[in-house]
């Protein structure tokens, strides 16, 4: 959280518009970006101040102190291995039980959803361009999730080679 209030700071809907943009990346429920802000405040991470919004008034808020160095000390652990997690690979295990028509039919499903999020991809990378103190991070991960989708959908292909009748 204290990672994409960032530098300019921002609000919960900001937190939660960017979330959504990024559904590729594993975020919380939007509730938590109304939450987590409010907490993180109390224990002096993060300030804020009330800002004007389209129809009413918005809580802005940005990193302290405190919270620039708890991401210094952050940065000092290793960061964790990467995870696969997609619901498709419990389902591919039930094949057995269910039979493999049914999985294959559950999992080709992913292929629309997988395209959708390249176009999010692509608008992502295109707003970029706003950030340029962040450009050349932000665009890193877009890489890495375009690989990662490459990833899913030429196991996808597999999967459907190896289920199709």
């Amino acid at each position: 959280m204290l990672v994409l209030v960032g530098r300019g700071g921002a609000g919960a809907h900001d937190l939660v518009r960017m979330a959504r943009a990024g559904r590729v990346f594993q975020t919380p429920a939007d509730s938590q970006f109304y939450a987590e802000p409010k907490r993180l405040e109390r224990l002096g991470y993060l300030t804020s101040h009330k800002e004007p919004g389209k129809t009413r008034e918005r809580t802005h808020y940005e990193l302290t102190e405190k919270g620039l160095d708890a991401l210094r000390e952050w940065m000092k652990e290793r960061a964790s291995s990467p995870l696969v997690a997609t619901d498709a690979i419990e389902r591919l295990l039930a094949a057995d039980l269910v039979g493999e028509g049914p999985v294959l039919e559950s999992v080709s499903g992913m292929r629309a959803d997988t395209q959708d999020m390249y176009a999010e991809l692509d608008r992502s990378e295109a707003a970029a361009e706003k950030f340029p103190h962040r450009r050349k991070y932000l665009l890193l991960n877009y890489r890495l999730a375009r690989a990662v989708l490459d990833a899913h959908l030429a196991w996808l292909d597999e999967v459907e080679r190896e289920l199709s009748p």
